[in-house]
């Protein structure tokens, strides 16, 4: 049901762009395998559906979905906890396929910029649309407590490689790096809706790392 549905909208993104539905099939199951490879607990196709539903809930905000759309297909597809530079690469393949395509040359340069745009999670183009994908990309750690706890678990499987000595403190520093900031998200429905949520849930996350430390 869940590849049916990813399945669909990926189909309803390409077919304007390209006559090849050898390509568009092929595409769509590159997509897959990497969305489901064995190491990843978080960044699967779960993820990859919940950022869609975002998307398609927001859709009136925003000023291109087909780009955000692909941004969003794309984005994790390449995701390995040891290296640096997963964006980069996912943002090259994105740019790899869509030049198969007709899709825009300027919409496709823009899908790997937001796909790039999401190691740091700043936005110095001024592009609201990307203010919503980055929050999309966010959103889990306004969801309820149950559910950011199951998260919480899930990135710790996909660092499962690391000891605890080397985890903690890179995850602390990642809750430390977002409470500082002025807001968590960037976009004003997200900041009003969803703000006080994360901050909450990171805040009892960094409390319960340190109670395990005691």
């Amino acid at each position: 049901m869940l590849r049916d549905t990813l399945h669909i909208r990926w189909q309803q993104l390409l077919q304007p762009y390209t006559p090849d539905q050898g390509l568009i099939e092929e595409g769509f199951q590159t997509i897959i395998s990497h969305y489901t490879e064995t190491h990843r607990h978080y960044h699967d196709l779960h993820h990859l559906h919940a950022l869609l539903q975002l998307q398609h809930t927001y859709a009136d905000h925003i000023t291109d979905n087909e780009t955000l759309s692909l941004a969003i297909f794309f984005h994790d597809i390449i995701y390995d906890v040891k290296q640096t530079d997963n964006e980069e690469q996912s943002a090259l393949a994105a740019g790899n396929f869509l030049r198969q395509t007709n899709y825009p040359v300027g919409k496709i340069a823009q899908v790997m910029d937001f796909i790039r745009a999401t190691k740091t999670h700043l936005n110095t183009s001024g592009n609201t649309d990307l203010d919503y994908f980055l929050d999309f990309d966010l959103s889990i750690l306004s969801a309820p407590a149950t559910d950011y706890i199951a998260y919480t678990q899930q990135i710790r499987k996909e660092y499962s490689i690391y000891p605890d000595e080397l985890y903690k403190p890179g995850r602390k520093k990642v809750l430390a790096h977002f409470l500082a900031l002025p807001a968590i998200y960037k976009t004003d429905l997200f900041k009003e809706q969803r703000e006080a949520f994360a901050r909450q849930n990171m805040e009892e996350e960094l409390k319960t790392m340190d109670d395990d430390r005691e």
